[in-house]
């Protein structure tokens, strides 16, 4: 059994390493959706209140409420993968709930890059300057991250992937990881990691 999780700002390259596990047979569940099926089944639309429900299920349920309601649906795939994929871990409390169910089968990647290269990226993707469905630009959903405790997840990774190579190397880095499965060092994060800092949301 070996659990993945994946860290990373806005823009920085989560939903591309789901996309290169889906590709290698890897199933994958997404934080977000928890939020997104809430947004639903309280009548709001999931492309605006996506932010707003994520902040509320927090305050009513705790803080660690999305990650455990995602519990079941990774145990669930679990049963017939050896490795599955967590997608948008937010918090280091998150963290928290995915090492105390899976222990040492439990691997977290963070995923980063500058703030102008992610900012590039989603400006690409169609959306007017940096902003995403919802109208709100990439410096407050930065900042929104952070506050959920981004930070604090993202500093302690046991991997982080620099991804500001070619798409072909950052998909490499990431099949890496999944065929590494839990084999991972402080070396291995020691050697790659750079000093967390805000000044990349200016």
């Amino acid at each position: 059994m070996h659990v993945i999780g994946t860290v990373g700002l806005p823009g920085s390259g989560k939903g591309e390493a789901a996309t290169v596990a889906r590709e290698n047979g890897i199933p994958v569940v997404t934080m977000g959706d928890v939020v997104r099926q809430e947004t639903a089944d309280r009548g709001l639309d999931p492309t605006k209140d996506h932010g707003k429900v994520a902040q509320a299920l927090r305050d009513e349920n705790g803080p660690t409420a999305i990650a455990e309601r995602s519990l079941p649906m990774i145990e669930d795939r679990l049963e017939n993968h050896d490795t599955v994929l967590v997608d948008g871990i937010r918090s280091d409390v998150e963290v928290d709930v995915f090492e105390e169910r899976f222990g040492e089968a439990f691997t977290l990647v963070s995923i980063e890059a500058p703030f102008e290269v992610r900012a590039e990226r989603i400006d690409d993707r169609g959306r007017d300057a940096g902003k995403d469905e919802g109208g709100e630009g990439l410096a407050a959903r930065d900042a929104r991250e952070r506050g959920f405790g981004m930070d604090d997840a993202m500093a302690r990774a046991d991997v982080v992937v620099e991804n500001t190579d070619t798409l072909e190397a950052f998909h490499e880095r990431i099949e890496a990881i999944i065929r590494q499965g839990t084999e991972v060092t402080a070396t291995d994060v020691e050697s790659e990691r750079k000093p967390q800092s805000g000044s990349n949301t200016n």
